[in-house]
């Protein structure tokens, strides 16, 4: 696998995946980040994606009764490190941090990417990466919102159109220094904000964050049927 060539001022790159959810809108009793693709794990195909970028290693949260995630495969496999995951998926992002803080340097990159997101390309990976380093801030992969979007209210009824102008749906990874992202989310724990991803805390203390243009295709695993669509990207992809 060919590693993507990146100037990131001397500072190194790492990643966070958080893998410790029960995916419960998925399935009562299989959990979406070990459903196969093309004979590797959906987990797997994560990794794997990540790592064309230059990581100097990745951080996977997973929980306590997980005995499976460490026997899998993975790609660049000396690069892999384990922590145990959180009641939430931020108590698995911070629980990552502070992981890093014993290995990794405070102003290095770290990015955080959800595990059911198998599809995304290197071409947002490097753009994402380029666009935090070139600009000295944090960033986030989100498309532009399509569709119509309606308020609904009680008895789904519509009370509203919602304008869809400046509206962006956010998707990872999303990317911030250690130091600042640690900081981002304790802040907001602290003050009881409700933290729905990595910039929404960022955003809590001031943090600049750029919307860097993704592609429709990064899709999250939700629900069962969007495995089968997963594999039809990833099919697509390989063409």
């Amino acid at each position: 696998m060919k590693l993507m060539t990146l100037n990131l001022n001397n500072r190194k790159l790492w990643a966070i995946i958080p893998a410790a959810g029960s995916g419960r809108r998925f399935s009562q009793h299989e959990l979406k980040q070990y459903q196969l693709i093309q004979d590797l794990t959906v987990l797997e195909h994560t990794v794997a994606r990540l790592n064309q970028l230059p990581l100097v290693g990745y951080v996977l949260a997973i929980s306590k009764d997980d005995h499976f995630a460490k026997t899998l495969n993975f790609s660049a496999l000396h690069k892999a490190h384990f922590c145990f995951g959180g009641a939430e998926r931020v108590d698995s992002v911070l629980n990552a941090l502070n992981y890093l803080v014993e290995i990794a340097d405070p102003e290095d990159w770290v990015f955080v990417h959800d595990a059911a997101r198998p599809c995304v390309s290197i071409e947002c990976l490097t753009a994402l990466v380029e666009a935090a380093v070139q600009n000295k801030c944090s960033a986030i992969l989100a498309t532009p919102v399509r569709d119509t979007l309606k308020r609904v209210e009680q008895d789904q009824q519509i009370a509203q159109t919602v304008s869809r102008d400046h509206l962006w749906q956010a998707q990872t990874p999303q990317i911030s220094t250690l130091n600042t992202l640690k900081r981002s989310i304790e802040t907001a724990l602290q003050n009881d904000i409700n933290i729905t991803d990595e910039a929404s805390a960022l955003e809590y203390i001031g943090e600049t964050v750029k919307v860097v243009a993704g592609r429709s295709d990064n899709i999250k695993i939700t629900y069962a049927e969007d495995l089968d669509l997963a594999r039809l990207i990833i099919q697509s992809q390989r063409l």
